[in-house]
């Protein structure tokens, strides 16, 4: 009995001084890439200046317009000397509309079509499964599920496109090589 009370002791005190002991620290999760510092915009709409192999994508937002409503006092309410309401107060609707944000093209490098084989569109459907974007079986298309993966991918990252970008292929580990060597 004695002896079952010693291994019970020394397992405890071993328990004990483990938790005890330091832990390696936790590694930091990996810092989403910011798409948008890849956007560049041009005065003239037209595709930015870069090498002969470069390939740009663009994209295009819409105009966005806001219609504001509001009420206007025309005359004011007139009031008894007890307070009660002799005449309500008129009012008149007044609209008008303001520019929020204009009409905007964005260019982004991107793979070149010649790249975007079915292995490759297949590689790149396996990277977004694995991270939860793409659910459909795997095709090498570029489908509609695979466009829509690649979009709700890049929006989290600052780009609402649905082509894919060479900066987000290069975060999900489908290129290596970056901007400044091509």
């Amino acid at each position: 009995m004695a002896r079952h009370l010693g291994i019970g002791m020394a397992i405890f005190l071993a328990l004990a001084l483990a938790a005890c002991a330091p832990r390696p620290p936790v590694p930091e999760a990996p810092k989403q890439t910011d798409l948008s510092a890849e956007i560049v915009t041009t005065p003239d709409g037209q595709a930015p200046e870069g090498p002969d192999t470069a390939c740009w994508a663009t994209e295009s937002s819409p105009a966005v317009i806001e219609t504001v409503t509001e009420q206007e006092l025309v005359t004011p309410e007139e009031r008894a000397g007890d307070g009660t309401v002799l005449k309500p107060a008129t009012y008149r609707t007044k609209t008008h509309t303001r520019m929020v944000s204009d009409r905007q093209t964005i260019w982004f490098r991107a793979p070149c079509p010649a790249d975007l084989t079915p292995d490759f569109v297949a590689t790149l459907q396996r990277a977004l499964k694995a991270r939860g974007y793409f659910l459909a079986p795997l095709s090498g298309t570029l489908d509609e599920p695979t466009v829509d993966a690649i979009r709700r991918f890049q929006s989290e990252r600052g780009l609402a496109s649905r082509q894919l970008s060479l900066a987000a292929a290069r975060d999900l580990g489908l290129v290596i090589a970056s901007l400044d060597q091509l």
